[in-house]
This record gives C-alpha cells, structure tokens and sequence, in this order.
C-alpha cells in the first residue's frame, strides 16, 4: 500500500471564531453558524482572542468591537500583527453605528462590518461572502492518513 492509498482526502467545513461578551449573542452568532454547516468556536474574553487565534486558525473571525475586558480594534490589530494570524479575515460586529465609527473600523482594516442589532440573514451573507470560496476551494481539501 502506497502513502497515498492510505491518505482520504475530505472537506474541512470552514472554521468561525466569534468573539462576544454578550452570552445571548454569541448563541445568536453560534446558531446562525451551525445553520451554515460551518464549524464555531465562541469567546467571551477578549484578551484569549489572539491565543485561540493562534491554536486553532480560524478561517473568519467576528469581532465584537465594544468588549467588557478590551477593545475590539486593538485586538484586530494585534492579531493583524502576527504571521500566524494575519491572514485571517477579520469582521467587525457592533452597536457602534455612526459614520465616524464606521470610518475608524474601516481604517482599522476589518474585512467587513456588521451593526447590531441584525437580522440574521444580514449575519449570514456576511459569513458566506468571506466563507464561500473556502468551502469550494481544492485547498479545503485535507489528506488524513490512516493506520493499516
């Protein structure tokens, strides 16, 4: 049996992180995920962000902007940062309304931005635009290999 006879190449669904100090939200962001088939990782800490980031490499973060123990934007820019996690799209999901708000979240460099209260079809297009390519992408593909 050859290496790959004993590799299976499957689809790896992709991975969300939602950042949220809000409880119900996160059930909110965790359902609408779980709908998409999508896989999800919630934190209500703020400051784990980067470790978590840096663990398990998600393909999107949702970050809430206005957290009890830390600013969203300086989390984003820590993680923007460092190599491990710089690639990782990053969407800003907040009250913070007006357009100066949306100006400085922009300037951050967020990949998109999503104002509470939404509608939760408004959260899933977000979800899908940065998703949707990983999910159809040969590179999603993962060889596993398996013990005779």
């Amino acid at each position: 049996m050859t290496p790959e006879d004993s590799c299976v190449n499957r689809r790896q669904q992709p991975l969300v992180l939602a950042v949220e100090d809000n409880e119900d939200n996160l059930l909110v962001i965790n359902y609408v995920i779980e709908s998409l088939d999508y896989r999800f990782i919630g934190e209500t800490n703020g400051v784990r962000t980067l470790e978590i980031a840096k663990q398990y490499q998600p393909d999107l973060i949702l970050m809430d902007i206005l957290l009890t123990d830390v600013n969203g934007i300086d989390i984003f820019y820590q993680l923007q940062q460092d190599p491990l996690t710089s690639f990782i799209p990053v969407v800003a999901v907040t009250a913070l309304a007006m357009t100066e708000d949306w100006q400085r979240i922009q300037k951050a460099g967020f990949h998109g931005y999503i104002i509470k209260p939404y509608m939760l079809e408004e959260l899933e297009n977000v979800i899908i635009q940065h998703l949707e390519p990983i999910r159809i992408s040969p590179q999603s593909k993962v060889a596993i290999h398996h013990d005779a």
